[in-house]
């Protein structure tokens, strides 16, 4: 099993600052990881980096066997699947549901003078049908829903094929049946065999859909933990993470987190 992402002793400086702090990190083929932390982390710019959008300050990083700094970013970036709040500002709201994830079959953000094939329009309606989106395929992007723009944005960073898949606050700003839905639908891709390898950004435990299989914990820029997740999403590692005394718990195939009770 090859690693699709491979990090070593990558540090992200600003202003003095190590927004990441010499981080070591792989993701294997196949695999699907949540990164959780509390705010400033550096979670986001981990996945900025795994993105090929941000060069580390020091460091060594491999994206899908090429190195950064070794290869032309614009040809990287098509295999790479991106869904969150940054690309959602850069899409226009005038567009169709169906416009907006078919945009991405050229790279774009914005429809323009291009055509599409038969076939993208079929894949396009497909990722949408998968996410619950066929009843919307004409509705204004800007007019959806919280949950209903998360689903689009997943389709839409599916659409190119992608052999990395990252997704940054997937059910930030939903509601506890947005979430739950999102979830749902989260778990059935991360337990799909073909799907690509997935890296996923929360702060809650409780959004980690069934089908995720490892978690890196940061704070600080610093890992507090990484690995399988039945080892390493423990109690004591969750507590570490964010700074007080907290106790996780697995009930099926989905975990809570909870404070201890002031005395």
């Amino acid at each position: 099993m090859s690693d699709v992402l491979e990090l070593v002793d990558v540090s992200v400086v600003r202003d003095g600052r190590a927004l990441v702090d010499q981080v070591s990190w792989s993701v294997a083929e196949g695999e699907r990881w949540v990164i959780l932390g509390p705010n400033g982390a550096g979670k986001t710019t981990l996945l900025n980096i795994a993105s090929s959008y941000l060069f580390p300050t020091s460091g060594t990083v491999q994206i899908l066997g090429e190195k950064m700094g070794g290869v032309d970013v614009f040809e990287l970036r098509p295999r790479i699947g991106i869904a969150g709040v940054a690309l959602a500002e850069k899409l226009p709201r005038s567009q169709t549901v169906l416009e907006t994830v078919l945009t991405a079959a050229y790279g774009m953000t914005a429809h323009w003078q291009e055509s599409y094939e038969q076939v993208d329009e079929d894949r396009a309606r497909a990722f949408l049908d998968r996410l619950g989106m066929s009843d919307y395929l004409d509705r204004r992007f800007g007019t959806l829903s919280e949950g209903e723009r998360k689903r689009t944005l997943i389709a839409r960073a599916m659409m190119t094929d992608p052999e990395l898949l990252l997704l940054d606050e997937p059910a930030a700003g939903l509601d506890l049946g947005g979430r739950e839905d999102l979830v749902r639908r989260l778990g059935r891709l991360a337990r799909d065999p073909i799907a690509p390898s997935m890296v996923m950004v929360t702060h809650h435990v409780e959004e980690i859909a069934p089908g995720f299989t490892h978690v890196l914990m940061i704070r600080q820029g610093k890992v507090v933990a990484a690995g399988p997740m039945e080892t390493e999403l423990s109690s004591r590692n969750l507590s570490l993470c964010f700074g007080l005394p907290l106790v996780v718990e697995r009930r099926g195939d989905r975990w809570t987190a909870n404070g201890l009770p002031l005395k």
